[in-house]
């Protein structure tokens, strides 16, 4: 039976008097890929949030957080079990730092290479592998705010990948991206699970969900509205009923594309 990597229970996170999670319980298996989707404000980004000890939920006495059996982490820890895409990265990617810079620095909980930082060998050549693995190799030495919108995602998710956790939470990841880029993205992922990483991300598209993702979460309302098989949830009368309108899909083999 798959081990059970992350377990949170009845976590709520309350903001100026809402919620924003309203007592939501997640679980993660080994070997599990997940995709998380739902309207704007449904909880989604704060739940991954919640998974990366970025945000702490309310103190509750039925509240739990259990991450590779064991509940009490610091964060530099946590670190290194859960590689992390957000929107906040958006900061790093307007700096001038190079490719290699913001992947090499990753393995020392840094943004950019500083005077107290002497990386080793072994460090330089870890980075180049992972920024390698994500095509970005001949753009090593290029500022990442001259990358496309597309490279700069790479770049952030080979950052995220360096210090090889075993999990990557990738929180719309490819937002704002063109359809060539987001086919490379996915292509990206995709490697990852393939190697033997556990994806939990969070979209808007359905055409961004990889075909190794084989559950879906649906949240609405600070609430999980259904999880299960991705072939389950992704129907037309559910999505139309969490998103109030008429939601229509198209699936081509395992990929799904929606409109409304």
């Amino acid at each position: 039976m798959p081990r059970t990597l992350l377990d949170i229970r009845h976590a709520c996170v309350r903001r100026n008097g809402n919620y924003i999670l309203d007592d939501v319980s997640f679980s993660l298996k080994d070997g599990e890929n997940v995709a998380i989707i739902g309207p704007n404000g449904a909880g989604k980004s704060t739940l991954i949030g919640v998974m990366c000890k970025a945000v702490h939920p309310l103190a509750r006495d039925d509240y739990s957080y259990t991450l590779f059996d064991r509940q009490r982490w610091s964060v530099s820890q946590t670190r290194q079990l859960l590689g992390h895409v957000s929107q906040a990265d958006t900061v790093i990617t307007n700096t001038t730092y190079t490719v290699f810079e913001i992947v090499l620095s990753a393995l020392y909980s840094a943004v950019g290479l500083d005077f107290h930082i002497t990386p080793s060998q072994q460090d330089r050549e870890r980075a180049l592998r992972e920024i390698e693995r994500v095509g970005l190799l001949s753009l090593r030495n290029k500022s990442i705010n001259a990358l496309s919108s597309g490279e700069r995602a790479r770049c952030l998710i080979a950052r995220s990948a360096v210090t090889d956790p075993p999990i990557l939470l990738l929180d719309e990841a490819s937002n704002a991206l063109d359809f060539p880029s987001r086919a490379e993205l996915r292509k990206t992922i995709s490697l990852y699970a393939k190697e033997g990483k556990t994806i939990v991300m969070v979209t808007h598209e359905l055409s961004e969900i990889t075909e190794e993702v084989s559950r879906v979460v649906v949240m609405k309302g600070g609430k999980i509205a259904a999880d299960g098989r991705k072939e389950e949830i992704l129907t037309e009368e559910l999505l139309s009923e969490v998103y109030g309108q008429t939601v229509y899909i198209d699936r081509r083999g395992s990929l799904y594309t929606a409109w409304c």
